[in-house]
């Protein structure tokens, strides 16, 4: 079976200067990923590249999703086929309440896939099982995107909106940035609800505590710009007990 993600010996630079150096993953279909590493090591800049978000020359290497070549996709062809960035720091939108900005979202993935679009009642039906199943208050949905919420409620928005889209790949970026023990482990619950044989995660975490909660299958550690080691999960308690240093100096 083909993996679901491949990056063969990706190269990528941020204003002339290089940041990932011929870094390659592979995720089979279903599987949890983790990369970890120090700041500076290319993790955000890996889940920006996949996303397609703005800013970064790839100037190496090859992205493939599903078989089809991902860097040749607009970022919102990328979402319709299937993949889904959850932000760090999920951005504020003032004016746009989030049950509008779900359903022009949603429904412009479901056009760019052929499928019809969903009525009104249709999708409201729909975003009130999924929240109910989240724990996400109805009063939530009607303030505007991510505008004065806590930490906590900005990534359960995110979890609704993937349990919403439905996509094959779910990347995380530092989901457990800035949230408190009783968030993350709600936040964690949503995206665990997820996990299916077709479906597959990249968590990408500094800290080993996401990962008491989000048990991965693979975990990889990079470092400078690529991946200097993989394995279990038992990996991610050898580095919380060892820390990153020994893969900086074999990085070098």
């Amino acid at each position: 079976m083909p993996a679901l993600l491949e990056v063969k010996d990706l190269q990528v630079s941020v204003a002339d200067r290089e940041i990932l150096h011929g870094l390659t993953l592979s995720v089979n279909e279903g599987e949890v990923h983790a990369i970890m590493g120090p700041n500076g090591s290319g993790k955000s800049t890996l889940s920006h590249v996949i996303a397609g978000k703005p800013g970064y020359e790839v100037t190496g290497g090859q992205i493939l999703f599903k078989g089809e070549d991902l860097l040749e996709m607009e970022p919102n062809e990328r979402a319709a086929k299937g993949v889904f960035l959850a932000f760090q720091y999920p951005v504020e939108i003032p004016g746009v309440a989030t049950m509008n900005f779900l359903r022009t979202a949603l429904n412009a993935q479901r056009k760019a896939r052929g499928e019809d679009e969903l009525s009104t009642p249709d999708f409201l039906k729909r975003v009130r099982e999924v929240s109910g199943s989240l724990g996400i208050p109805q009063e939530m949905l009607k303030r505007g995107v991510n505008v004065g919420f806590s930490g906590g409620e900005k990534k359960r928005n995110e979890v609704l909106q993937m349990a919403l889209f439905q996509p094959s790949l779910c990347i995380l970026d530092e989901m457990d940035s800035g949230l408190d023990i009783d968030a993350l482990r709600i936040a964690s619950e949503g995206v665990n609800a997820l996990r299916a044989p077709n479906r597959s995660m990249v968590v990408i975490t500094h800290y080993q505590r996401l990962l008491d909660y989000i048990v991965p299958d693979v975990v990889h550690v990079m470092s400078k710009g690529k991946v200097v080691r993989s394995g279990g999960k038992e990996l991610a308690l050898e580095l919380e007990a060892n820390g990153y240093a020994q893969y900086q100096e074999a990085a070098a």
